[in-house]
């Protein structure tokens, strides 16, 4: 029994305008966030579907290309959807990192290129998924839509994406105490005229610093925003959402709830069905129920197996029939 069902939980929360779906890889975190952002189109919403998966696959789900740029979806009024793309965005924080490079090391009146630098800065694995949270949070601030609905990565990468607000205001706060320390020591040592220099660095730290101060206050605001957790009744899954969920937390972003994948309708389950289906359904039926104990209170739909897969708007609104039932 479902305690609160999805659509009373955004009931209760009528001015919710981010929502994200997360999960480990393969248990329809796509699917469900294209579910969701169509019932909300069709609630009248302008709503804006986007991926921040680095393996996109809203092109496919929808069967149109949506790469790139925010693309109204075919056959579906007021749904709007866009897998980004996160080469531009590296490009040009490349760039800007150079920028900002160039000035400390003029400041500092170091003798030294920008761009080994720069190359270093970007080489780490994460910049990647910084480029894509700007993506993220430039979507957000831009406010074009009634709501937002994200495809996530897996979850341990919404974990990091989602929390970059966190880390990077630690982060900046540092960096500009530092800045304070260095500028207050270089204006000793140096001549009046050095006191007046501005200080574009600075300057670059400050906004950094409000605007990260903006997107956290977006994501934990519980009345704007809600992360659910996708499963499948099965053991690895829910392993992963019942150990994240806590993790989840440690950032203050609402979990708004689960939402069980794949489920087997127990009617289409005959006494001549092969073994194989009823041992199936013996599994999946079992693992239901520990996820009922396990997340008591949490579950808010059950979405069934099909009998083919989710591909298109048709099939989509079949979906949202059971995610808002």
């Amino acid at each position: 029994m479902i305690e609160k069902p999805m659509q009373a939980f955004l009931m209760e929360h009528p001015q919710m305008k981010y929502t994200f779906f997360g999960g480990k890889g393969g248990v329809g975190k796509t699917v469900l966030a294209g579910a969701t952002a169509l019932w909300f189109a069709k609630q009248g919403k302008r709503t804006l579907l986007a991926s921040t998966n680095p393996v996109h696959s809203l092109t496919g789900l929808l069967d149109q290309d949506v790469y790139g740029t925010p693309t109204p979806v075919e056959g579906q009024p007021n749904l709007i959807a866009y897998e980004i793309d996160t080469r531009e965005t590296i490009d040009r924080s490349k760039q800007e990192i150079r920028e900002k490079i160039s000035w400390f090391l003029k400041f500092a009146d170091i003798k030294t290129k920008a761009d080994e630098f720069v190359e270093s800065a970007t080489m780490n694995p994460a910049f990647e998924e910084s480029a894509m949270f700007e993506n993220m949070i430039d979507l957000m601030f831009e406010d074009e839509y009634d709501t937002y609905v994200f495809d996530t990565a897996p979850t341990a990468n919404a974990r990091r994406l989602l929390g970059m607000s966190s880390v990077y205001s630690m982060w900046v706060n540092k960096m500009v105490k530092s800045r304070e320390e260095a500028k207050s020591l270089r204006e000793l040592l140096s001549y009046s005229r050095r006191k007046e220099e501005k200080d574009p660095l600075m300057e670059y730290l400050l906004n950094l610093r409000e605007r990260m101060s903006h997107a956290k206050d977006l994501l934990t605001n519980p009345d704007l925003t809600a992360f659910f957790f996708v499963t499948l009744p099965e053991a690895l899954p829910i392993a992963v959402i019942t150990r994240f969920i806590n993790w989840f937390d440690e950032f203050g972003i609402p979990v708004g709830g689960v939402v069980v994948n794949m489920a087997i309708d127990e009617t289409t389950v005959t006494e001549d069905a092969p073994d194989f289906v009823k041992n199936r359904f013996d599994m999946k039926t079992g693992y239901m129920k520990k996820i009922a104990n396990i997340l008591d209170g949490d579950v808010r739909a059950n979405v069934q197996l099909f009998e083919t897969e989710v591909r298109g708007v048709t099939m989509l609104g079949r979906t949202a029939e059971y995610l808002f039932a």
